[in-house]
């Protein structure tokens, strides 16, 4: 990681501490990874339902996403990151008092608020302060917070709720995200005024303009293939613990997920830096079939060690798919736009996550888990199909660049 040595000691100031709350901040929401669809389960939930709630976290997102993201663009990062942490703080309290499947569906929605605004931020605050030359690697290396923290979080929360209950559980994830919410204070924001107060970014404009970048070729394909990878890791994340569970696997769900995410550490350490060497296009093609591949193997899981297995190969995928994505978005927008071309692109992803709770909960009401993750697989292919076919300008471009043998049409410092 020598990258930070060339990095004032200002910006590197704050990466740091921007990395600290980050970690932090997916600590306290990874905790409840593996352990709130069986508290769903607990207050008298259906499959359906808990589809229904876990999916309502996406529900916030999408609702909060094209707001935030214009914020961070006109009135700075830090608000934003701010708002994020406390939410995340306090969202876990608001669980003890639910009791019921409505109110938790509330609950869930705000939560998705603090997601939104967080990662929405710190993808835009770390491209801000990344050389561009570089980028892919120290976005690689500050993307690093998700996977330590789905490291960190799920095995806690799972022991946890396994040896004192609920109540500590949920107080020990507001307690991570207040700590979040301490650091972010600390960090030291980039003055970027001049280029977003520019009158195009006025707020009669705005409204309009955030929804035609949409249909712009640079992001609307990227926004696609999250969507897919969204419904993908939607399922995932929802149904895993109860896959397990009805499997009668010998595994703590938040070992799946702790797996997962030793994978995705090791992997980003290797594709960011060799990304701004051999392209983008390469390694999310190569995501999207580790995606497909994990699915595979959930469908033909029965013991610990196959879904051990699954999770090492998904965490290949989370780990690169994601970071790539972001990287590809940093190459493709401003300064000024770079918070609204964030929140546009990943709210793709977003709304993967909402459709996939209650959409496959019914299919899995219908077929079973088992044939569920045998779909998802699908899912995946699919999302290779498209981005293969469709991520340049052309077939031709795209097929190139996909596999690592054309450049980059649409970045802007080619």
């Amino acid at each position: 990681m020598n990258i930070f040595r060339d990095i004032d000691p200002q910006p590197r100031r704050s990466l740091l501490t921007l990395f600290t709350a980050g970690l932090l901040f997916w600590s306290s929401l990874a905790s409840l990874l593996p352990t709130l669809p069986l508290y769903v389960q607990f207050v008298g939930g259906t499959k359906q339902q808990i589809g229904f709630v876990m999916g309502a976290f996406a529900i916030g997102l999408l609702l909060s996403r094209p707001p935030l993201g214009k914020i961070a663009d006109t009135r700075g990062r830090k608000q934003v990151l701010l708002l994020g942490a406390v939410v995340a703080a306090i969202a876990p309290l608001g669980y003890l008092l639910a009791q019921s499947i409505p109110l938790l569906l509330l609950i869930r929605v705000f939560h998705g608020i603090s997601i939104a605004a967080f990662t929405t931020a710190y993808s835009a605050l770390v491209t801000d302060l990344s050389p561009p030359g570089k980028r892919g690697e120290l976005i690689g290396y500050m993307s690093l917070v998700n996977p330590i923290g789905l490291a960190v979080g799920p095995a806690i929360g799972g022991f946890v709720q396994a040896w004192v209950g609920y109540t500590p559980l949920f107080a020990m994830s507001a307690a991570f995200a207040a700590m979040a919410v301490f650091f972010t204070g600390k960090i030291a924001e980039p003055n970027f005024a001049d280029l977003t107060l520019s009158d195009s970014l006025s707020q009669d404009k705005n409204s309009q303009k955030y929804w035609e970048m949409l249909w712009n070729p640079r992001v609307r394909i990227p926004a696609l293939v999250l969507l897919v990878v969204g419904l993908v890791f939607g399922t995932l994340s929802t149904f895993m613990p109860l896959f397990i569970q009805e499997t009668k696997a010998n595994l703590n769900p938040g070992l799946f997920y702790s797996t997962a995410a030793i994978a995705s550490f090791g992997i980003r350490l290797l594709t960011g830096r060799a990304s701004d060497k051999y392209g983008r296009g390469l390694f999310i093609s190569g995501g999207l079939i580790c995606y497909a591949v994990s699915m595979l193997l959930l469908y033909f899981a029965n013991n610990s060690s196959a879904f051990l297995i699954a999770a090492l190969v998904e965490g290949c995928a989370g780990g690169t798919v994601l970071p790539m994505m972001v990287t590809l978005m940093s190459d493709r927008c401003e300064p000024h736009e770079r918070g609204r071309l964030f929140s546009l692109c990943i709210g793709g992803f977003d709304l993967g996550i909402a459709i996939a709770g209650p959409t496959l909960g019914f299919v899995a009401e219908q077929v079973g888990y088992r044939n569920m993750f045998g779909f998802a697989a699908g899912l995946a292919g699919l999302a290779l199909l498209v981005f293969i076919t469709q991520s340049s300008k052309g077939l031709s471009n795209s097929m190139k660049f996909a596999i690592g043998r054309g450049k980059d049409i649409y970045a802007l410092n080619q």
